[in-house]
């Protein structure tokens, strides 16, 4: 028997969660499929920040101290210099990816989501899609399917901009987090992220162009660190992923839409994945709501930009060591100016505000 929905979401990671969650607020039925069970895990640094929790709630997906531990700010590290800053308002979260995923998943089924689990998407139809050999019929296909998207390429929408890929590994140590700032350590073309999780828990994930780089030799990078790391016992294997920069000229095309990962990307250096996703999770129910899918493609331009400025900016820190080095001390010479860098980035602050404390940046780095 054919099974009907109003909207299937292919892809039940975070974001195609979040885009289910969303659409469900807007009176829709929705069903999500994926060929992968729960709880559905990915490299990535597990610190949400303070606007990716705020949207977390504003989908009813609610975290609390409990489900991991809270951290206040953000610290850069390099050789030369070290600079760090509180959030203006309230703090960020670490959590474990499988944690949250399992709490998208019970907000998912508490709203009356259709999860299709170990449910593999071989195609779109004119109907619909066929999952797991059997045809569903749906008004929407939202496409949520990641990065290397079959949905992108069954509906003939194509990136736009070359990829920049870079390549990520992960470990959970057990030892108790020395600091309550996430901590960014800077090296040759390479970054650690440093992620408290629990009270005996630390998130460790190295970000480099090598595809090569693994984790052990890639920490001699970084001889503080690797000592404060040295004889830990590990808590979960080692896990490895790809990152890139790439966007689309268009996310829509007839009835199918695409989100998160697959509608485009920001490299995991920014830390803004999971908040863009969620934010293009509302953005595509309203636009459903409306009828409208071109209303989602001006509201993804508008949500993506921020994050793609600021993710051009620390690539070239990342590429640029003399730029860097001049940069990480002109914040440290003025930590206050760091603290307005980090309102920028999770959105709390205006345009202006915004001008004003790239000028006074600018003005620092030729000073420094």
């Amino acid at each position: 028997m054919e099974q009907i929905t109003d909207v299937l979401v292919i892809g039940g990671g975070p974001g195609g969660l979040a885009a289910a969650i969303a659409a469900v607020q807007k009176g829709f039925k929705v069903t999500v499929a994926d060929g992968a069970k729960p709880p559905v895990d990915k490299v990535c640094g597990e610190g949400l920040m303070p606007n990716t929790l705020a949207t977390l709630r504003e989908l009813g997906v609610a975290l609390s101290c409990q489900d991991g531990r809270p951290f206040a700010g953000m610290r850069f590290v390099d050789s030369y210099s070290s600079v760090e800053a509180s959030f203006p308002l309230v703090g960020g979260l670490g959590i474990r990816r499988t944690v949250l995923h399992q709490k998208m998943v019970e907000r998912a089924l508490d709203c009356g989501v259709t999860l299709l689990w170990n449910s593999p998407v071989s195609g779109l139809t004119k109907a619909g899609a066929t999952v797991g050999g059997a045809d569903i019929r749906a008004e929407w296909i939202v496409g949520a399917d990641g990065i290397h998207s079959r949905v992108r390429r069954w509906s003939g929408l194509r990136q736009s901009s070359a990829r920049e890929f870079r390549y990520a590994q992960r470990r959970h140590y057990r030892v108790q987090p020395w600091t309550d700032h996430v901590e960014v350590h800077w090296g040759h073309e390479i970054q650690a992220y440093v992620t408290p999780l629990r009270d005996d828990e630390t998130c460790v994930v190295l970000i480099s162009r090598d595809p090569r780089m693994r984790l052990d030799p890639a920490l001699r990078e970084f001889p503080k660190l690797a000592s404060r790391l040295s004889g830990a016992e590990l808590s979960n294997v080692d896990r490895g992923a790809v990152t890139a920069m790439c966007r689309l000229d268009r996310v829509h095309k007839s009835n199918v839409a695409l989100t998160g990962d697959a509608s485009g990307t920001v490299d995991a250096i920014t830390g803004e994945g999971l908040c863009l996703s969620f934010l293009q999770a509302r953005a595509l129910a309203e636009a459903l709501a409306a009828g409208d899918l071109e209303r989602y493609q001006q509201a993804h331009r508008r949500l993506a930009w921020r994050p793609n400025v600021m993710g051009r900016f620390l690539l070239l820190l990342d590429r640029c060591p003399g730029v860097r080095k001049r940069t990480l001390r002109a914040l440290a010479n003025e930590p206050a100016l760091f603290a307005r860098l980090l309102a920028i980035h999770v959105g709390e602050t205006s345009a202006m505000h915004s001008v004003a404390t790239s000028l006074r940046v600018g003005w620092q780095f030729l000073a420094a």
